[in-house]
């Protein structure tokens, strides 16, 4: 990472984190790179999965929540945590944004996009707050039998990280059944391409935001992905989103 503040933030301290440093950082380069995905196993331990699921349900926690099927988002509904954000996510988003800012950079110069991103997360919102984009975005959602998340890109103004992170904080086949994270991905002249991604609890999925470099055979071009989740059909799902950029 090239220094000692980027070390420390790499490396999160807390009960049920898993070690950073134990993660194929190149395996899920080459995934994202080749997909547009890749799953970070067992992030989350069983009980701080189930200790931020809990926080739904504690509403000062919270700027907003937000029923899906008012604004014809899907079925269900999420919330979005306010500042100061509690442990682990206040720990835990400086420190993916450390390891993802890398590939994000690299990203942007593929594709011609004249902006790249400070070592630091902290140097980053600072960027994003100076430009009016004051709102935390990290997130709770909530799922019961029926509910399903539209496919979506989630850009809240101009400045926008390319990639976040989306943490599955309940167990399949116990907690509940269906509700897979689905994913799009559109290149131009082409029908969109289905992905599912199986998660189990306390797995996550880093994604591209909205874009992504693709090699063609003159050059790299961009295609454009979406997410989202299918219809869960019994029980209660509950997912951590981590968006490394704030809103307006």
């Amino acid at each position: 990472m090239g220094s000692r503040a980027q070390a420390r933030a790499a490396r999160p301290r807390g009960r049920g984190f898993v070690n950073l440093d134990a993660i194929d950082w190149s395996r899920v380069e080459h995934d994202l790179d080749a997909q547009g995905q890749a799953v970070l196993p067992g992030l989350l331990d069983e009980a701080v999965c189930l200790e931020v699921a809990a926080m739904y349900a504690q509403r000062e926690r919270f700027r907003s929540r937000v029923v899906m099927d008012r604004h014809a988002f899907g079925r269900g509904e999420y919330q979005y945590f306010a500042y100061p954000l509690p442990e682990p996510l206040a720990a835990l988003r400086p420190a993916l944004y450390a390891r993802l800012r890398p590939v994000a950079n690299r990203w942007n110069r593929a594709m011609d996009i004249p902006v790249s991103y400070p070592e630091r997360h902290e140097e980053f919102l600072e960027r994003c707050h100076a430009a009016g984009q004051t709102r935390p975005t990290p997130l709770l959602l909530q799922y019961g039998a029926g509910d399903y998340n539209c496919l979506h890109q989630d850009l809240y103004g101009e400045h926008v990280f390319p990639l976040q992170v989306a943490v599955l904080l309940s167990a399949p086949g116990r907690d509940f059944t269906g509700g897979e994270f689905v994913m799009t991905e559109q290149r131009p002249r082409m029908q969109s391409r289905p992905m599912v991604v199986p998660l189990g609890q306390g797995d996550a999925v880093v994604m591209a935001v909205h874009h992504r470099p693709v090699q063609g055979t003159r050059g790299p071009y961009r295609v454009q992905l979406r997410h989202g989740v299918s219809e869960v059909r019994s029980g209660h799902r509950h997912t951590l989103g981590l968006i490394f950029h704030d809103a307006t």
